[in-house]
């Protein structure tokens, strides 16, 4: 009997190819409100802090478009960012991102799960592809974060020698996301009227990083303070010109003119 070896598994093909103008975008709805709004807050919070610049790509649900063994295939993940793209031309909108022909590779995505399994940790290595396989291997995104808002957890998976390897967070839960020079971790509490766990950043120092509504309420606490330490110092000049005044109309009174006093014959 003759033994039979499996195959070897193909290397696909990998070509960066601009996306067809037929090409139909996957219009699948978002698989609860929640993750539009926690991709937002990412983004939100970033550019409070001044640190998205006009070079940059920063989307979610947004298409990747990498061509496979002559396939277009296109992932769009709840949350990516992309250091440095080139432009479109005026009035064009941009519709989709192919790596490393619109620009520079993809440095972050991130998947928020639903209660439903979605397929974030899909190695399906054939079309349509699992999305990790889909990130390690045709993308290569460095770093590739899983949210479960649910539980609430949080994984974060670092590309090394072609294999995604899970991160271990800090001593307070937080991951160091270098792509960014910033912490990723999980915070509880409420924004725009829903309470819930967030992702959020915090800077090397471990000072989170604002919401812009928290910047600025913030804001108008300092200056309200502001106001009021303005307010309590013409109080006091007030007061101590009320007392000057008194003692004038007194030394006025015993017949001593305040202005001579101090004066020299």
């Amino acid at each position: 009997m003759v033994l039979q070896t499996p195959p070897k598994p193909q290397i696909p093909i990998i070509t960066w190819e601009e996306l067809p103008e037929d090409f139909i975008l996957p219009d699948d709805p978002v698989e609860n409100i929640q993750q539009p709004i926690l991709a937002a807050a990412l983004t939100d919070a970033l550019g409070a802090a001044n640190r998205i610049q006009p070079e940059m790509l920063i989307a979610s649900n947004f298409g990747l478009v990498a061509t496979v063994n002559q396939k277009t295939i296109v992932k769009a993940p709840d949350w990516l960012y992309v250091p440095r793209v080139l432009p479109v031309a005026e009035g064009v909108i941009r519709r989709s991102y192919t790596p490393n022909r619109g620009g520079e590779p993809v440095a972050i995505v991130m998947e928020f799960l639903s209660q439903t399994d979605t397929g974030e940790y899909s190695v399906r290595p054939t079309p349509p592809y699992g999305k990790l396989y889909f990130y390690e291997q045709i993308l290569a995104v460095p770093t590739y974060a899983i949210f479960d808002p649910y539980q609430p957890s949080l994984e974060v998976l670092r590309l090394q020698g072609g294999k995604y390897i899970l991160q271990q967070p800090s001593a307070e839960g937080r991951f160091w996301i270098p792509e960014l020079e910033l912490f990723l971790g999980i915070w509880f509490g409420e924004r725009l009227g829903t309470t819930s766990h967030w992702l959020r950043w915090w800077d090397e120092a471990g000072n989170l990083l604002l919401w812009s509504a928290e910047a600025a309420e913030k804001e108008r606490q300092r200056a309200e303070q502001q106001k009021q330490e303005v307010d309590v110092a013409k109080a006091q000049l007030e007061a101590e010109r009320q007392r000057n005044q008194l003692l004038v109309e007194r030394l006025r009174s015993l017949g001593i003119d305040p202005d001579r006093i101090g004066d020299s014959d």
